[in-house]
């Protein structure tokens, strides 16, 4: 039975803050992109110093956020992270692990380098995740 993955729904991309000013064309093909995946509770989602070739957003459940070993952070439903895995290639900032049952959406880098270089409006806004990461990076 060949059944089609599900994708994420255009209102969960909308509270992505990437992706919140696009529209609903836009939102509608980048979700068609999206992979599926489950985390049991207790899973490594992502891991500090590892290559991330992916972007998460959370469909539902919850995770922790730590770096150095210690806890930065929770994710929930309608939470991303990985985008600076989008911009360059350089080894995950933090390691996220699934709290409870955690269901995901996988965005894969070489989908969505072609998908922003079509829409000035989304680099900008990594641009300003980027300036907010290096905030609270900084106040640490």
């Amino acid at each position: 039975m060949n059944r089609a993955m599900a994708k994420p729904s255009t209102e969960l991309l909308r509270k992505v803050s990437l992706f919140s000013d696009l529209d609903e064309k836009d939102l509608e093909s980048l979700a068609e992109e999206f992979n599926e995946r489950r985390f049991s509770a207790g899973q490594k989602v992502a891991l500090e110093g590892e290559g991330g070739l992916v972007f998460f957003v959370v469909e539902s459940g919850e995770a922790t956020v730590e770096v150095r070993g210690e806890e930065v952070g929770r994710l929930g439903p309608g939470s991303a992270f990985g985008e600076i895995a989008l911009i360059d290639r350089r080894p995950r900032t933090a390691t996220v692990t699934a709290a409870t049952d955690l269901h995901t959406y996988t965005l894969p880098v070489f989908v969505f380098r072609p998908f922003v270089e079509a829409r000035p409006q989304v680099a900008w806004k990594l641009l300003e995740a980027m300036a907010d990461r290096l905030a609270v990076a900084e106040a640490r």
